[in-house]
This record gives C-alpha cells, sequence and structure tokens, in this order.
C-alpha cells in the first residue's frame, strides 16, 4: 500500500502538505499559542457584547438612544448577533495572516 500522493505525504500519523515544510514543535507550539490568544479575545469581546452590554448594563444602556431604540435593547436584540458575525470576518482574517505567517496558507 503506497503512502504517498499527488498533493500530499504522511510521516507518521501527521499528514503534510507538500507546498509547508513540517514544523518544528516550537513553530506548532507558537502557533497553537497564537491561535489560542486569537480566540480569547474574540470571545472576550463577544461576552462583552452579549452578555454585559445586552443584560448587565442594559438599563444605563437605554438612556442612549439608536435610530430610534433603546441602546440597550439594540445590543440584546441585534448588536450581539452583529457582532459575533463580524467577528467571524475578522477570525478569518486574522487566521489567513497567521497561516502565511507559519506557511499554511493555500495559495
Amino acid at each position: 500500500m503506497e503512502r504517498l500522493t499527488v498533493n500530499r505525504f504522511i510521516v507518521g500519523r501527521q499528514s503534510f502538505n507538500h507546498k509547508s515544510q513540517i514544523m518544528s514543535t516550537n513553530n506548532s507550539t507558537a502557533y497553537w499559542n497564537q491561535n489560542l490568544r486569537y480566540l480569547a479575545i474574540l470571545l472576550f469581546i463577544w461576552f462583552l457584547v452579549s452578555y454585559v452590554f445586552g443584560i448587565f448594563l442594559v438599563e444605563p444602556l437605554n438612556t442612549i438612544q439608536l435610530g430610534g431604540f433603546k441602546l440597550g435593547f439594540w445590543f440584546a436584540q441585534q448588536g450581539s448577533i452583529y457582532t459575533f458575525v463580524i467577528l467571524i470576518f475578522i477570525y478569518v482574517w486574522l487566521m489567513n495572516r497567521l497561516d502565511k505567517k507559519y506557511g499554511f496558507d493555500e495559495d
């Protein structure tokens, strides 16, 4: 059974793209740590907008109007959803940059 294919090759239990080099343990650890840092920051922003602004600070935010609606209501109903979708696009953009930095880009 041949384990080599045109686009990929397998070393042990890990599969590597022929375009990228096998990453050292330090590089893979740095890559994963940066990914976790991105996730922590983006999840904190999501938590802040969804829970803190939409639930805990709803009364002080309701004193501000946005498009005819109270800001606290807007964060609870629309703002958290818009923020979540924007955070998805930011995460994709950040991960594409990180992939290029560590040689995992698909270009």
